[in-house]
């Protein structure tokens, strides 16, 4: 006994030499928030950002809530801490939250079914179907790939929530069942369903009315359409395209529902992050959510590789997803947070919630690594981590990427380029059966493409090799060249046709073409 006390002090004394305790008097680390400032304005001009907008928690309270910059890059109207921006997929962890309210009231379990709930819910391998949890859906483990049946909300589509759940049951497999993780937005979109089934109140109306509401996040909204006309304060995306950076409108994700569809501004955000740092409870001490479905939340449901970036810059050992979150260790500490995504426009949140330290930050343009050396910055002193300057660090790395992916793209060249067929053996109705038609037509002598759902992908098709072309959209700022071959039958009629990137490295995997099985529709009989 007395060997093994020894051992516990000589193990004390190292544990206060690797984390000496605070001298008296000594100020306990904390967010320098001139620092913060200072590389938001440096992150703005190294990374040709119009505005941003961010919010920094900590101990309880906002130390910081600042709009930089402007909402439009071709006007003057200044970003604050009350400009709207499209969060993205940062909406994610509200549709859990929801979700962990009526699990909180004993009107679901993260482990039902979730054809207890929509029982016309489908993949399409019936054991799947049948063993699909609310926990999966929410977690990324469905073995549906990366992106998988984005086309059907991206950009901007028609389909209707029938229409998507009718096409889920039709989406090819990447794994197994639980074994792979791979970010997929539909499973939030049906997450945000279950919300509307169980609770009664379409997922929309519940976000606004029981979690935007009582955290008085009073000028979010949980949809574009749904901003008052009177309030003009929202920003417009942009994006660098042709040597300048130009607006590009997109109505912040509307068609993505429970995966990514909400407006909201740093204010708000500020009060988002002091009730998830405060276990679900209000700043005014009202409970959401209880403890116990925050620990949920922000348990690891499944695991994924640290990333070589982690590792080398952060520390990082283990990276994982919860329930609308993921979970990660930087610097020994646990951090949990999101990214989002849309063309022109980004948002990060971060916390640390050891250090009761949060941060959100909200930018009209599609830079996000400017958002992440941001948030380093703002974490810097709070840990007492060594001084480092993030902005130029991040800065190097992401314009030696881009340079090295743009200096690759284009279409591969074909030393003997075969010729294509007449015009008219490719025309023609393809029908997907999770997307619907696609329509390839002549028109004065060119072919045009017409995905029937999608108002922004329209586009002419300008002939690679043999049965093979290239698919330029009409809108370039998509970056999101496709090649689409045409399978013939021996009579020289088109069967199918399947597509995929021109630009890997550079295109959105929201444009997932390559999970499209098109196949040529029979002309009706005469």
């Amino acid at each position: 006994m007395k060997y093994q006390f020894g051992r516990g002090l000589i193990a004390a004394a190292l544990l206060a030499v690797i984390n000496p305790p605070a001298l008296a008097g000594q100020a306990t680390p904390k967010v320098n928030v001139a620092e913060v400032e200072r590389a938001v304005v440096e992150a703005m001009e190294a990374f040709n950002i119009p505005g941003i907008a961010l919010a920094v928690v900590e101990r309880s309270e906002v130390v910081l809530a600042k709009g930089f910059g402007v909402r439009h890059v071709a006007r003057p109207d200044k970003v604050d801490a009350n400009t709207l921006f499209g969060i993205a997929s940062n909406s994610k962890a509200f549709t859990a939250a929801a979700l962990a309210m009526l699990v909180d009231e004993g009107k679901l379990s993260w482990e039902d079914k979730v054809i207890k709930h929509i029982p016309e819910f489908r993949l399409s391998d019936p054991y799947v179907t049948r063993e699909m949890t609310i926990a999966d859906l929410l977690s990324h483990r469905s073995g549906l790939g990366k992106g998988a049946g984005d086309l059907m909300i991206w950009p901007d589509t028609d389909k209707s929530m029938s229409d998507l759940l009718n096409g889920i049951a039709h989406l090819p497999t990447s794994s197994s069942f639980r074994s792979e993780y791979a970010y997929n937005n539909l499973m939030f979109v049906v997450a945000g369903e279950v919300v509307h089934r169980v609770s009664g109140q379409d997922w929309r109306t519940f976000v606004e009315q029981r979690l935007f509401k009582p955290l008085g996040m009073n000028t979010s909204k949980a949809g574009f359409s749904r901003i008052p006309a009177q309030n003009t304060n929202w920003a417009t995306g942009s994006i660098y395209w042709d040597n300048q950076l130009t607006p590009f409108f997109i109505d912040y994700l509307e068609d993505f529902r429970g995966a990514g569809a909400i407006a909201s501004s740093a204010n708000d955000m500020s009060r988002w992050l002091l009730t998830q740092l405060s276990q679900g409870e209000t700043p005014e001490g009202k409970r959401l959510f209880s403890s116990e479905q925050q620990t949920q939340m922000w348990l690891p449901h499944i695991m994924r590789k640290p990333s070589k970036e982690g590792k080398k810059y952060y520390q990082q050992q283990f990276r994982g997803y919860g329930l609308g979150w993921a979970i990660e260790d930087y610097f020994g500490h646990k951090k949990v947070g999101h990214g989002g995504g849309i063309l022109g426009m980004v948002s990060q949140v971060a916390m640390i919630p050891g250090k009761e330290l949060g941060v959100v930050v909200l930018s009209n343009q599609q830079v996000y690594p400017a958002l992440t050396a941001i948030i380093n910055e703002v974490f810097e002193d709070a840990l007492g981590l060594p001084d480092r300057d993030w902005v130029k660090e991040t800065a190097e790395r992401y314009y030696a990427k881009r340079e090295e992916a743009y200096s690759e793209a284009g279409v591969v060249k074909v030393d003997n380029p075969q010729p294509a067929l007449a015009n008219q053996v490719y025309t023609g109705t393809l029908s997907s059966p999770w997307y619907g038609d696609v329509i390839v037509e002549e028109l004065d002598g060119q072919l045009y493409i017409d995905f029937t759902h999608t108002a922004m992908l329209k586009g002419k098709l300008v002939h690679h090799t043999g049965n093979t072309f290239v698919v330029k959209w009409q809108q370039p700022m998509l970056e999101a060249d496709a090649y689409i071959h045409f399978t013939l039958s021996p009579s020289q009629q088109v069967e199918a046709a399947s597509m995929s990137w021109v630009n890997p490295d550079i295109t959105d995997f929201s444009f997932d073409f390559h999970n499209l099985r098109l196949t040529a529709k029979s002309l009706p009989e005469q």
